[in-house]
């Protein structure tokens, strides 16, 4: 109601002022011009009071509305009224800038021109994407299994009888309803040396090219994020929605909570976004006790915090060590991202159907009543509500299961 009689008002108040320029206009063409200036207009409805009073009338009534609307907003949600009148909307985003990449990407995949705008290196994973839906339009995956921490390089010749690396290619185009993918394993150039770029980013020079018939070549500069969290000014972007930054938040509140830096989120139950407030099961080593906690959670002006959080910062003296325990170097001040969520304990299919994006492009096996077994990666739910699993068949060309959940007896979630 409030949001109808804020923007009832500032209709009124648009077709005021048009009125009144159009009668300017009228008047004569020297005041049309000049009253497309407000000073001007304000001159114009002086000079000209009874020629430009209905329209002054018009615009003034559709202060009523627009008064009205915002006092409604203001009473029953405070926050977004701040957030209107503190004009911080006129202001670039911050967490756009927070999830922006450089890529200078050139090429083609698949014989069309590729553009990835989202990167990321985890796991071992590197993965470039271009659109933002459940599937990608376009995206390269290239697994590189355990790697160490700090640079990526990475070279592959097409003479290279294990190069210990697969490339994944896949595409969606308008015409179809799942992606066609591609698996290469051999035979292909690749050049990967990605330095690190504070906090958890990788960046440097590309370039891969596979066998003439998959018709893909890439080649430039790429930049990629190696967790799931964002940052703002050096600070963790708390107003972004992931599991990497709920598992954070949950670290820093126990820490506070308990005013120790020795706790580790060992597992956080799946969440599904959007979301403005959850309830969430969390996992947590503390002081090398196991514990499961429940958080409550709310998403407001600052971002994701936990509700009635009143504990303090952690002081310099938490966890100082007695005099009879050897003294242990005080952890670095600078934000070490939490580890990985492992989605693999309490997995089921509930959960799948409940949030399928949690899961997209992992790994699984499905058992059906009938002793069947299907293996593959998940690619989503269909229009029918059947399980949808994509397994590569030797040579070109690949094969999708179609599963009914009522049909399938066990599902199992094959990497994290």
């Amino acid at each position: 109601m409030d949001a109808l009689l804020i923007l009832g008002g500032l209709l009124l108040i648009a077709l005021g002022l048009v009125w009144l320029i159009m009668l300017a206009f009228g008047t004569g063409l020297l005041w049309g011009v000049g009253s497309l200036l407000p000073p001007v207009t304000a001159l114009y409805a002086l000079m000209h009071w009874r020629v430009a009073r209905k329209a002054v009338g018009l615009s003034a009534l559709g202060v009523i509305p627009l008064v009205v609307g915002f006092t409604l907003l203001a009473s029953h949600d405070p926050e977004r009224m701040a957030a209107i009148t503190s004009l911080k909307w006129l202001e670039p985003n911050e967490q756009e800038q927070s999830d922006r990449l450089t890529m200078q990407l050139n090429g083609q995949l698949d014989g069309r021109a590729f553009k990835p705008r989202v990167g990321k290196f985890i796991d071992g994973v590197l993965t470039l994407r271009e659109g933002d839906g459940l599937f990608a339009r376009q995206e390269v995956r290239i697994r590189l299994g355990a790697t160490s921490p700090g640079a990526l390089e990475v070279d592959v010749l097409p003479q290279d009888a294990s190069p210990g690396a697969e490339v994944e290619i896949s595409w969606l185009r308008p015409e179809q309803e799942l992606p066609e993918a591609r698996r290469v394993q051999s035979g292909y150039t690749l050049h990967l040396n990605l330095q690190p770029v504070p906090p958890n980013k990788l960046a440097g020079d590309f370039h891969l090219v596979l066998p003439a018939s998959y018709r893909t070549s890439l080649s430039g500069h790429v930049e990629v994020f190696t967790d799931d969290l964002r940052y703002i000014a050096g600070r963790v972007d708390m107003s972004y929605d992931s599991a990497d930054t709920l598992a954070y938040l949950a670290k820093d509140y126990l820490q506070r909570r308990f005013e120790t830096r020795a706790v580790t989120v060992e597992s956080l139950e799946p969440v599904s976004f959007p979301a403005s407030e959850m309830v969430i099961a969390v996992r947590a080593d503390v002081k090398g006790t196991a514990a499961r906690y429940e958080l409550d959670l709310r998403k407001g002006n600052r971002g994701w915090e936990v509700n009635d959080d009143a504990y303090p910062a952690l002081t310099a003296e938490a966890d100082t060590p007695s005099k009879g325990e050897a003294v242990q170097a005080m952890p670095s001040a600078e934000v070490v991202p939490p580890p990985r969520i492992d989605r693999r304990p309490r997995f089921s299919l509930a959960l799948l159907l409940r949030n399928p994006t949690r899961y997209e492009h992992l790994l699984m096996r499905a058992h059906t009543e009938r002793g069947g077994m299907a293996e593959g990666r998940f690619a989503g739910i269909d229009r029918d509500g059947n399980v949808a699993i994509r397994r590569q068949l030797k040579g070109p060309g690949e094969a999708v299961y179609n599963l009914a959940p009522a049909d399938i007896v066990l599902l199992e979630l094959l990497e994290p």
